[in-house]
Formats: structure tokens, C-alpha cells, sequence
């Protein structure tokens, strides 16, 4: 089954020379006397890495056969990240690479959505936030809450990110997977 490039939207997961991609960014242009082209931005789904890519309305795009599995992270060990597979309780390992920045938002044991392609896993796929707990954080200085002022803050999976001056060690927090960023803090 194939696609034109008029699906080409951003999440839409494609394969180009074998190669499973993922859509980040799409913009549809006319072109005088033509159907138009698509001018896209794909991520390797393998490597991580992004480029650029513009497809012609003749062009004919074959959907990625990419399928998503709940798993278990298990622990890191030697830079590689171990993961079992609820429904199968096979263990397999994907390296650091694989992984990236993701790293930052598993704790052991923690439930994780794993891409496979071809059987094979692939890369792990996050939810948009995720709530983890601050482990190191420097007291709050008195009287600077009216400014607004930040500190930074080490959590659980060793992210630091900024946080307001009131939040102490044990507060859980909400932090965007996509900008490692302070959301809120999550009450108990």
C-alpha cells in the first residue's frame, strides 16, 4: 500500500531505501503550473539523525511497517538499556544511541513503549510529559518568590532542569519529554 504526498504529515512514519523515517515537519507548496511539492523534515527512526526532503506529486511513498510494544525498562548496564516485553517476557537491549536524551525520563521499572521495525527493536517512544522526583535542589532564598526566579534542580534519572524557587527534594514534577522542560509540580 502506498501513500502520495498529501499524507505526508508530521508522526506519519515512512520508508525510504529501506530505511524506516518518521515526518517532523511538512509544508505543502504549489508550484505555478503543477500539483505541488512536499517539503519535509524526517527522522531516522534507526540513527536519530534528520533531514531534509522534498517529494514531487508524482512521487509514490511506502508506509513503515512500524509497530509499538509496551515493555518494561529493566536497568542500564555498560551503556546499554535492557528491556523485557510484557506480553512475550523476552529481554532485549537497545544501545545508548538508540536511546538518546529518552534516557533521562526511565527509571528502572518503569512501563516504556518500545518501536520495533522488522522484528527488531528500534527506539522508544514517550508520553509528551512525565512526572519524576526532584533528588538534589539548593534551599529557595527567601523574598525572591515575587521575582519569579528560578534554580536548578537534579532528578531521579539525572535530567536538571530549571524549577521555581520553592520546590524542595521529594517534590514530584511534570516535565516535557520533547523540551526538558519544568511543567508543574504534581501534588500527592
Amino acid at each position: 500500500m502506498s501513500m502520495g504526498i498529501t499524507d505526508l504529515r508530521p508522526g506519519v512514519k515512512i520508508l525510504l531505501d529501506g530505511v524506516p523515517y518518521e515526518v517532523i515537519k511538512g509544508e505543502h507548496l504549489k508550484v505555478a503550473m503543477g500539483k505541488g511539492v512536499e517539503k519535509t523534515v524526517l527522522k531516522n527512526l534507526l540513527t536519530g539523525s534528520t533531514i531534509p526532503r522534498t517529494f514531487r506529486d508524482f512521487d509514490v511513498v511506502e508506509p513503515a511497517d512500524v509497530v509499538y510494544q509496551s515493555c518494561d525498562f529493566l536497568y542500564e548496564a555498560a551503556g546499554d538499556f535492557n528491556f523485557m516485553n510484557t506480553t512475550t517476557y523476552e529481554q532485549f537491549t537497545l544501545p545508548a544511541e538508540a536511546v538518546g536524551d529518552n534516557k533521562y525520563f526511565m527509571a528502572d521499572g518503569d512501563k516504556v513503549v518500545v518501536m520495533f521495525f522488522n522484528d527488531n527493536p528500534i527506539n522508544i517512544s514517550l508520553e509528551p510529559s512525565i512526572t519524576l522526583t526532584v533528588k538534589e535542589t539548593p534551599p529557595g532564598e527567601k523574598g525572591n518568590s515575587v521575582q519569579g526566579g528560578k534554580k536548578p534542580a537534579t532528578l531521579n534519572t539525572g535530567l536538571v532542569v530549571q524549577v521555581p524557587l520553592f520546590i524542595k527534594v521529594g517534590d514530584k514534577l511534570r516535565v516535557d519529554t520533547r523540551t526538558k522542560e519544568y511543567l508543574s509540580r504534581v501534588s500527592e
